[in-house]
């Protein structure tokens, strides 16, 4: 049995473990990250804040939903490589682990920062982060591209499974059985396009501001894979905020555009690979991939294991619907074109 960290045993937890000197007065703090994990801030009189983080088995949702513990390992991992990948700063540094209760220690980003997604929200457009954050995605998808010790560490798709690929895909069929054909079709094309590392949560609520600094968190879906998955899942929080925002959502649209463009500039140096490895990687091939896993993520985010807490009127869900849908039964060749219908059908 695990010993399960809360805000009310954090700081006995952590002097008993030596991780806090028994004299020193701390506070702990639960913060709202996610349906998945128990996160804590610790603020400290004699030293700078982190935050600890610890796996649960049953994810937080109305539909039952677990994942095996192990997952914090992958994300651990992950967060010490983007060390390598990405600036300074953008990924917190990992502090101390702590094997036999799922838990590590994180630095803490500054406690006035903002979550993007709610920036977004509350109507706050800043191309400049979009584009930082094509670029920052890019990156990672480029100097991951064909190594093989990524492959070896980081190929298990045990728990993108349980998080991702169920969860969302597979249950979708529930509300859509029309499209089950599809839907495996594109699992199987994924499986066929292992590529790169794949973060599988890189979305609005897991990109934090602080001043003019982006951070990145929450890596425990990475793995091995398509990056078409990435740029699905990214972008269509984009597009939900679209139809959120009904005939106003040209801004959020505008993000998508600007994402993409920087995104694309990111990644142009890997053309002379595409031609020469046996991948379908392409920016055709990659743009008509992630379009796919565009239409499929947004269907999730309406009618998956994990819906999007804004979109409650029935009204946009069936706009998201028909946006969604129109993707699969006939998609456009690139992102711009998809961006112009989502923008014509809202303003029609």
């Amino acid at each position: 049995m695990i010993r399960e960290i809360t805000a009310e045993n954090a700081i006995v937890y952590l002097k008993e473990t030596q991780q806090l000197p028994p004299e020193e007065d701390a506070s702990a703090e639960a913060l709202a990250w996610g349906v998945s994990n128990i996160v804590i801030r610790i603020g400290r009189e004699a030293g700078d804040d982190y935050v600890i983080k610890q796996s649960r088995k049953q994810l937080r949702t109305q539909a039952e939903w677990f994942s095996q513990l192990e997952r914090i390992w992958r994300e651990l991992e992950v967060m010490q490589e983007l060390q390598n990948l990405l600036p300074a700063g953008v990924v917190p540094r990992v502090l101390f682990e702590d094997r036999d209760n799922y838990l590590f220690a994180m630095e803490a980003i500054d406690k006035d920062h903002k979550v993007w997604k709610a920036e977004l929200l509350d109507g706050k457009f800043d191309l400049s982060i979009a584009a930082r954050l094509g670029k920052y995605l890019g990156a990672i998808h480029r100097l991951s591209f064909l190594n093989p010790l990524f492959e070896e560490r980081w190929g298990d798709w045990k728990i993108f499974d349980q998080l991702r690929i169920d969860p969302f895909y597979r249950f979708i069929v529930r509300a859509h059985p029309e499209i089950k054909d599809w839907i495996n079709d594109l699992i199987g094309e994924m499986e066929e396009n292992r590529i790169c590392l794949v973060l599988a949560d890189f979305s609005p609520k897991n990109i934090l501001i602080a001043g003019d600094q982006i951070h990145l968190v929450d890596f425990e879906t990475a793995h091995y894979g398509d990056p078409a998955f990435d740029l699905g899942f990214f972008l269509s929080h984009l597009m939900l905020k679209a139809v959120f925002f009904r005939e106003q959502g040209a801004h959020c649209l505008q993000l998508v555009e600007c994402f993409w463009d920087q995104y694309l500039t990111e990644i142009s140096s890997l053309s002379d690979a595409f031609e020469k490895e046996t991948v379908k990687m392409s920016q055709q091939e990659l743009e008509r991939r992630t379009i796919r896993h565009l239409a499929a993520c947004m269907l999730a985010r309406v009618d998956g294991k994990s819906t999007v807490d804004y979109l409650s009127e029935a009204d946009l869900q069936d706009q998201v619907h028909s946006f969604a849908l129109s993707l699969i039964l006939d998609p456009p060749s690139t992102i711009h074109q998809a961006t112009l219908r989502l923008s014509e059908m809202q303003n029609s």
